[in-house]
Parts: structure tokens; sequence; C-alpha cells
């Protein structure tokens, strides 16, 4: 692939090399140093003049060094005289702060997308953003991705005929309706209540759950708060048995433990948008890689090709 130049900051480096294996392209090397007055600096060793750039970098924690990170690779691409800069952004932290619900508060997902087009992105590329309204915070062109197809198939080849697939919430009822028919099942959702960042109430579920075996989708899993209260309920309604299915797998804390030593719990599943940190793992997590698909996306960019077919519904 000529005249194409990859980058990556230290947020998620494995990820940034298996895409690159998987376009036959050499990842570049970015030299990060921190000055005594803490302050960072960003070297890209390797040409960008009239290149097309891609900057991998998911913006996880710690989440302000690795977005200030991405801005002065963005900076040091631009004043490098590149012809194009993407951002490769597989995890977008700030998606959350979508809206103001509360006076005085600032919309962060907005302001960030502000700052990483002034520091010199000309294009997204973005898996799952946290809801539709973030898509429209950035002033160029944004391409989305899903992992409902790759997701779907990990559960295609087992017995579904009596699973349901749960949306913690009805805003990602419409996510969750287009799993449930590439899986060929009926869709369920709870009703959500947000009180605080680790409250949460479900006072209902929507649709039909008793004694069904359940797969839950959500597009991100923390504190794990929301499954933990949905579980809940579902034991209320006599679920068979659950599965999580989530796209962004950070697991902060004890999250991944307490979801996995539920007893009716019989498998998680995430992507490798984010790192896992170290130490974290459990017998019932399998991780998918969206390498693949981020590739396969950067390859249709870089060629001019279109990009909708990754991540229209099928």
């Amino acid at each position: 692939m000529r005249d194409i130049a990859v980058f990556s900051g230290s947020a998620h480096p494995e990820l940034a090399t298996e895409i690159c294996a998987q376009l036959g392209a050499a990842l570049n090397p970015v030299r990060i140093q921190r000055f005594a007055n803490d302050c960072l600096e960003v070297q890209l060793q390797a040409n960008c003049r009239e290149h097309d750039v891609f900057l991998i970098q998911p913006i996880v924690p710690p989440v302000q060094e690795h977005l200030v990170e991405l801005l002065l690779m963005l900076d040091a691409a631009r004043g490098a005289s590149a012809a194009r800069i993407t951002v490769v952004m597989p995890h977008y932290a700030y998606a959350r702060s979508d809206k103001k619900d509360a006076p005085r508060i600032s919309i962060g997902g907005r302001l960030m997308a502000d700052l990483l087009v002034t520091a010199g992105a000309n294009r997204v590329l973005a898996m799952t953003l946290h809801s539709p309204q973030v898509h429209g915070f950035f002033s160029v062109p944004v391409d989305q991705l899903h992992a409902l197809r790759e997701l779907a198939a990990h559960f295609h080849g087992r017995d579904l005929s009596n699973t349901v697939v749960v949306s913690p919430d009805l805003g990602n009822a419409k996510p969750a309706s287009a799993f449930a028919r590439m899986l060929g099942v009926p869709v369920a959702a709870g009703a959500k209540q947000r009180f605080a960042d680790d409250k949460v109430t479900i006072t209902a579920i929507i649709g039909e759950v008793e004694g069904r075996d359940i797969i839950v989708l959500d597009d991100e899993i923390a504190k794990g708060s929301t499954l933990i209260e949905l579980m809940d309920r579902l034991r209320e309604r006599d679920a068979r048995s659950i599965r999580i299915a989530c796209t962004h797998g950070l697991f902060a804390g004890d999250a991944l433990r307490r979801l996995g030593d539920q007893p009716d719990v019989e498998e998680i599943v995430c992507t490798n948008t984010v790192p896992l940190a170290d130490g974290t793992g459990h017998p019932k997590l399998t991780v998918l890689s969206v390498a693949p698909l981020l590739a396969e996306a950067i390859r249709r960019i870089h060629n001019g090709e279109s990009v909708s077919a990754l991540f229209h519904d099928t």
C-alpha cells in the first residue's frame, strides 16, 4: 500500500500491530517523551509528506494522557505536510458525555471532537459510538463501524431456538434489534433509570424472557452496575441462562470478576477495541478481534472505496 503511513500511540499498540499485519503495511515508530515539567512531546519517526496518514489511538484510561498523545500526533502529522490525516479511534471515551442532563454541565464529547479537528484530523474512523448524536459532534467525515457481525458470528452454530437478545435500556434497543435479526431470535429491553455513574435502576423488562436463554447486548461495560441490576430483574422473570456481549470491554475495577462470578452467567464476550488491563481475565471471558474489520475500512478509505457496506446492517 504505497503512500500510506500508519502510526500508533501508546493506548493499544497490540491492536495497531494486528491491523498493520492485516493491511500488509508497516507500523511506523512514534517517540513519546515526557519533560521534567510533565509535558509530553511526540515525534512521528517516518516520512509523512503528502502521505495518507492513519493514527491509531483508542481513547482509554488514562483517558487524558492518551487524548493529549493523539492531539500531539495530529499536530505533528499536520506540521509534516501529511496529505490527509485519519484518526482511527476504536473507542471514544468522551462519547458518554453527549448531552446536558443537569445545569452547568459540559458536553465533553462535542468539545473533544472539536479539539481533534482543530489539531488536524481530516477524517475519523470509530467503532460503536455511545449514541447517534456523537457522530454529529464532528465537523469532518466520520465512519462509524460496529462489531455486531463479529459478535453474531461467535454465537452462530449454537442452539438459539430458546434465545432472546436483551438490551439493558431502550436507548440501545436499535442495535440489539439488528443483532437479534442477525441471529434470527426475538428481542427484549430493560426500562432503565440512571441516578449516578454507578447507581442504576431497571424498573421493568419489555419482552418475553421467562425460561429463555438470554444474550445481553451492550455497547460497553465499565463498572457493570447496569448489568448486575439487569440480571436481578432477569432472575425475577426466571430466565434460564445468561450470556453477555459487548463491543468495548473496559471492565473497570473488579467489574469482570463481579460479572463472571455470577453463577447463571455462562459467557462474557467482548472485542479488542480496548486493551485489557494487566492481570484482567476470567475463564468465562472471550475476546474477539476487530483488527480485520478496521484494516478493511482503512484499506477502503485509502483507496477511495465505499465503507458503508462495513457498517450497514445485513
